[in-house]
């Protein structure tokens, strides 16, 4: 089955088109369409063994991109497919899922209706997320949908972990509590490094670290989520790269007073203008923030610590949590990367059984590897995230029957 994978955002598409079948899968085609809305959009299709393809032209809107992507797709030189009609469902990431969505599920009008009722709670996903949705509507009326949510993995979170210590009623009223992110991704580490692993997933402590520009780590108990760092919002948890993480509300409330802020600019404050570009002034990028820490630049310096001291942090809270882990696995763009972030974290922890190959750890980039030594009673692994084949896989399992 051919599954159409597609992760919209405000301006832009970035989409991956799998043939999956209960065997295997292969990756015909992936890209990114960017900049729509803007006088000059671009779209970027890189066929699996042809040559990269590009186009730059005003693209109006997101059914206009989707009608780009399917064209490229189809299109007698770098296109995959011959018809649309190989196209058998569409799988879509959509950020948040509340309390309605405990997995992934074919989109009807219900699923429509409850998606645009976090917009709220949701803004800067869930509105992109849903025109994906509508615009697939119209360039492949007919075509099954299934919406598969970062939010969802997490539902397994015990109250104890979920709630906030504020008045029940604002829960009861607003459904404010802990939903936490990243979710495709933590599912599909866990379950990819505990086979790595020799690991019973379903009698395991593992801790996932999602760290990149935004950042989360999760407890997955037995192979569920147990717990996660990121909150009511991706804002809370570790410092990340334009987010501040874990803050104490009376410091956000006393700035507001003292600059005359309203909610607004507070948001916009610890969303946009903090993390480890509010530290230095510098960049939100780690590349650039590793720059500057390399030429001794102290703000970078102080900075990059507090970024990787804070993911350090959660893994022992949750080891604490779970009493005890089985594996750690590091994952995204940064934690896939960074041998730096990898070491620090597990730096002067063999205290709790973790210890990890330098020489293993000082080369590996991006693929998926053991870093512990033989004599580590905790494993350690690298996993390249690939929430695209979470969605075509959960596509394929909702569809194909259909």
């Amino acid at each position: 089955m051919i599954v159409l994978v597609l992760n919209c955002g405000s301006s832009s598409i970035k989409y991956q088109v799998i043939d999956i079948n209960e065997q295997n899968n292969a990756l015909l085609a992936k890209g990114l369409v960017d900049r729509i809305g803007l006088p000059e959009g671009s779209l970027t299709h890189k066929p699996t063994g042809k040559e990269k393809f590009e186009v730059w032209q005003p693209i109006a809107d997101h059914t206009t991109g989707i009608s780009l992507v399917l064209k490229a797709l189809t299109d007698e030189t770098h296109g995959v497919i011959s018809d649309l009609s190989e196209v058998k469902a569409v799988g879509h990431r959509v950020a948040h899922g509340g309390e309605f969505f405990k997995s992934s599920v074919v989109v009807d009008e219900q699923a429509k209706e409850n998606i645009r009722s976090l917009f709220e709670i949701a803004p800067l996903h869930n509105p992109a997320n849903l025109e994906g949705v509508l615009a697939i509507d119209k360039v492949l009326p007919g075509v099954p949908q299934v919406a598969v949510f970062d939010t969802s993995f997490h539902q397994t979170i015990p109250a104890i972990n979920y709630l906030y210590a504020l008045p029940y009623e604002y829960y009861e009223k607003y459904r404010i509590r802990k939903y936490g992110f990243h979710g495709t991704s933590h599912k599909y580490v866990a379950e990819v490094g505990a086979e790595m692993a020799g690991l019973d997933i379903n009698n395991s402590k593992i801790i996932t670290c999602h760290i990149g520009n935004g950042g989360s780590v999760t407890a997955v108990l037995n192979g569920k989520s147990y717990d996660t760092s990121m909150g009511f919002s991706p804002l809370d948890g570790l410092v990340m790269g334009t987010r501040c993480g874990q803050v104490d509300a009376s410091a956000v409330t006393y700035i507001g007073e003292r600059e005359g802020m309203n909610y607004a600019e507070l948001n916009a404050m610890m969303n946009k203008k903090s993390g480890v570009f509010g530290l230095t002034g510098l960049s939100s990028d780690m590349r650039d923030i590793d720059n500057a820490y390399d030429a001794g630049n102290e703000k970078a310096i102080v900075a990059r610590d507090m970024y990787y001291n804070r993911v350090k942090k959660f893994v022992a809270e949750y080891a604490a949590e779970m009493g005890g882990v089985d594996l750690i696995i590091f994952t995204g763009g940064v934690g896939e990367n960074s041998a730096d972030l990898r070491r620090w974290v597990c730096k002067d922890m063999e205290f709790m059984g973790i210890k990890i190959e330098d020489s293993i750890n000082d080369v590996t980039r991006g693929t998926n590897v053991i870093l512990s030594t033989a004599d580590s009673r905790v494993k350690v692994a690298v996993v390249a995230t690939n929430e695209e084949l979470v969605i075509a896989t959960d596509t394929y399992n909702l569809t194909k029957n259909l």
